[in-house]
């Protein structure tokens, strides 16, 4: 329960230092940017890993969580000790902060516009990918060879050639191979042996 309610504030914290330089310039550094994404990481994961931290693990994050907010909370007052008498009756009034807000309204309207731009850009790019490509007829195209010479093994690459090759074998009259060698053979051993 702490770590999650902790880890809730840690989120919250950490979007504000992230956003600061977009409403209070005045009061932002350089490096900002850094420190509330650290600040961002710790409270993801102290949302995700809630339910591990127990006893003494969930003590340490406790203090640790109380330092960070001690710590945080004095830079923010040394912050505001810098800023001059004009500049803090300026964060005070209303019209500051309108114009603060008009500015981010407007930051996001043209990061919309730019989202937008690409999405449409990517989409035509898509669309033009999709009329290069030529549609598929469902046939491959088989690059043709050369006829076989008798020497060459049959090859047979579909069904038909392969039905037309058994028709041709059942045609032709069958001679078994061995038992024409073997007539050869006594033949020459008989016209031998008379000899």
């Amino acid at each position: 329960m702490l770590a999650t309610l902790g880890g809730a504030l840690a989120l919250l914290l950490g979007l504000a230092v992230l956003l600061l330089p977009l409403f209070l310039p005045e009061l932002s550094r350089s490096r900002d940017a850094v420190w509330g994404a650290l600040v961002l990481l710790l409270g993801l994961v102290l949302v995700t890993t809630a339910e591990r931290l127990t006893g003494a693990p969930m003590l340490g994050v406790l203090c640790g969580g109380l330092l960070i907010g001690r710590l945080g909370a004095e830079v923010a007052q040394g912050r505001w000790r810098q800023l001059t008498a004009e500049e803090q009756q300026r964060l005070a009034s209303a019209e500051r902060w309108q114009q603060a807000l008009g500015e981010a309204g407007s930051a996001a309207g043209r990061l919309l516009e730019l989202v937008n731009q690409g999405r449409s850009g990517a989409g035509a790019w898509l669309q033009q990918q999709q009329r290069r490509q030529p549609r598929s007829s469902g046939k491959r195209w088989v690059r043709p060879e050369p006829p076989p010479s008798s020497d060459d093994p049959v090859v047979v690459t579909s069904l038909a050639e392969i039905d037309a090759l058994i028709e041709a074998s059942e045609e032709e009259p069958h001679q078994d191979p061995a038992s024409t060698g073997n007539d050869s053979g006594d033949d020459a051993e008989g016209s031998s042996r008379t000899g």
